[in-house]
């Protein structure tokens, strides 16, 4: 059994080698296509008088810049499309904040009135005790036990 597992893994990488192989030959095919057209472009920019030379460089390079100019044009219709959804997302976070500033308006008449109750409570709960305690006689093992814990 442990045998058999480790056949199987080793034909799994094996196959997933074969076909990393196979993506990098069909890659190194691509790039020696585009070698040669640009080697032929060359050969033929030489056999080109100066003048002619000139206008091939000038349309290359006018290729390559409508190409990158696609390319930005591209970016920048995503670039809006994401700055819309962000404004959009800014308008409800807004609104969000809107209301609850609003909601917090009305709850703080209710919160003062609690806070004047805490306060009165903290008071009461604040006031100096001097002095003697007065208890009776027969309470005082509960008391003691009461102060104890």
């Amino acid at each position: 059994p442990f045998l058999r597992l480790l056949e199987a893994q080793l034909q799994d990488q094996r196959r997933e080698h074969e076909e990393e192989v196979e993506a990098l030959k069909n890659e190194v095919d691509a790039m020696k296509e585009e070698l040669e057209k640009q080697q032929q472009a060359f050969l033929q920019t030489l056999q080109l008088s100066p003048e002619a030379q000139v206008e091939f460089g000038l349309q290359q390079e006018i290729t390559r810049l409508t190409n990158e100019n696609l390319d930005l044009k591209e970016l920048l219709e995503k670039l809006e499309k994401n700055e819309k959804k962000l404004k959009k997302q800014l308008k409800i976070y807004m609104k969000k904040v809107q209301d609850f500033e609003a909601s917090q308006a009305l709850v703080p008449a209710e919160r003062r009135q609690h806070e004047r109750n805490m306060q009165v409570a903290v008071q009461r709960k604040e006031k100096d005790f001097q002095g003697m305690l007065e208890y009776y006689k027969e309470d005082e093992p509960l008391l003691i036990r009461n102060l104890i814990t």
